[in-house]
């Protein structure tokens, strides 16, 4: 496998500091990447401030380990009134002598635009 033919929105190394007692990082380490991913293209949308309003879905496909590379991919894929949905690809280069290419997670998230109250505002017309 190859990763995706795209630009990632973020990389990360998996760190020691985010790993578990088994070696493997921590899920709720790898969701935060993820939400910190999915944010980025609904907050360019958006024009300023969003929250996380819903994970509709977090599937993971394979453990991470620690050193793995991780890249995140996302991609909008619904724009409502003041919410976005952004799906979120999660892929993982190992082994740096014989590098593996390797789809660990995939998540669906939904941000809502935010004004400085905190309330839902709308979305730019684009």
């Amino acid at each position: 496998m190859q990763l995706p033919d795209k630009e990632p929105v973020l990389r990360v190394p998996a760190m020691v500091s985010d790993s578990n007692h088994n070696g493997t990082m921590f899920g709720g380490w790898l969701m935060a990447q993820v939400d910190i991913a999915g944010s980025i293209p609904a907050l360019r949308y958006a024009k300023g401030a969003v929250v996380t309003a819903a994970v509709n879905s977090m599937n993971f496909s394979a453990p991470l380990f620690i050193s793995d590379l991780v890249s995140l991919y996302a991609e909008i894929s619904h724009i409502g009134h003041s919410s976005i949905t952004v799906e979120v690809d999660v892929w993982v280069e190992r082994n740096s002598a014989d590098i593996q290419t390797i789809n660990v997670a995939n998540a669906s998230l939904v941000y809502v635009a935010i004004d400085e109250q905190g309330k839902p505002r709308s979305l730019p017309k684009t």
